[in-house]
């Protein structure tokens, strides 16, 4: 932090920032840098039409285009310890977990669901990197567990 941001209040500083006119409306491809009308990304699958590149797909938006008609069952996110293991590094663990939380709007970094896929009953777990960048903690394991267990019960297939 230099000198002039020490000074200079954030009231004052977000006056002078750049604003994005069409935010929400267009994306830009990270591959080819080409601006994308969100509406034929999100035809497209996240794909981009000019290049071919694969763009980041939020888990829900992953389980709503892989079931059938969008239609599935949420599984319950498990409850575990917040940290047996006391862990520390720069930041306590706990501390981690809640800003984690607090930026990707998610508890954990897993998505369960079970529902069908042209017509025949499965079971999908997918990881959203927006959450620690989809570590693998306690939750993710009991929630993966959940799921395999529910796919037993159903005689379906889980597809992590």
């Amino acid at each position: 932090m230099n000198w002039l941001t020490r000074i200079v209040p954030p009231k004052i500083q977000a006056v002078f920032r750049k604003r994005d006119e069409g935010e929400g409306l267009w994306d830009k491809c990270p591959a080819c840098g080409q601006m994308v009308f969100q509406r034929d990304l999100i035809a497209a699958l996240n794909v981009c039409p000019n290049c071919g590149h694969h763009m980041k797909i939020a888990p829900k938006a992953r389980l709503d285009s892989l079931f059938d008609r969008a239609e599935y069952e949420l599984l319950a996110e498990p409850s575990v310890p917040l940290d047996p293991l006391k862990f520390r590094d720069q930041k306590r663990y706990p501390e981690r977990i809640r800003e984690a939380r607090r930026n990707s709007h998610r508890d954990d970094a897993v998505m369960t669901g079970a529902g069908e896929i042209d017509g025949l009953p499965c079971v999908v777990a997918v990881q959203d990197f927006s959450f620690m960048g989809g570590s693998m903690g306690m939750a993710v394991g009991e929630a993966l567990i959940q799921a395999a267990e529910k796919a037993l019960a159903l005689h379906a297939p889980l597809i992590v």
